[in-house]
């Protein structure tokens, strides 16, 4: 199994960053990808950007340009840096793992961590 644990939100103006980070424990050597998702209120979740093992990476078309994922091996850190941030990305932000073994792949989550973009 993997467990995640987010860190890095908080309160910032529009136009500001931050950067979010997610610390992976566990069965870690089997994970196949990783990702950021996030969930604002009354929507569902969805993708923000991810990185698989041969670090490519995928954004969604709102963030593209502002936001970078990135990943530490040694650490077993995710980050996702967000730059110039609006108040349409306000949202609980979550870490995703997916694990694989032998053909079957294992979603797991983070319990989440906020980010406001509000003047």
């Amino acid at each position: 199994q993997v467990q995640l644990v987010e860190s890095g939100g908080g309160l910032v103006q529009p136009g500001g960053s931050l950067r979010l980070s997610c610390a992976a424990s566990g069965s870690i050597f089997s994970i196949y990808s990783m990702g950021w998702y996030r969930q604002a209120p009354g929507k569902q979740r969805e993708l923000v950007a991810n990185i698989i093992t041969s670090d490519s990476t995928n954004y969604a078309d709102s963030v593209k340009g502002r936001f970078t994922i990135s990943r530490d091996i040694p650490k077993n850190t995710l980050y996702l840096q967000m730059n110039s941030l609006k108040p349409e990305d306000t949202a609980v932000y979550f870490c995703k793992a997916v694990e694989k073994r032998g053909s079957i792949y294992y979603n797991y989550w983070g319990q989440g961590t906020q980010v406001t973009v509000s003047s």
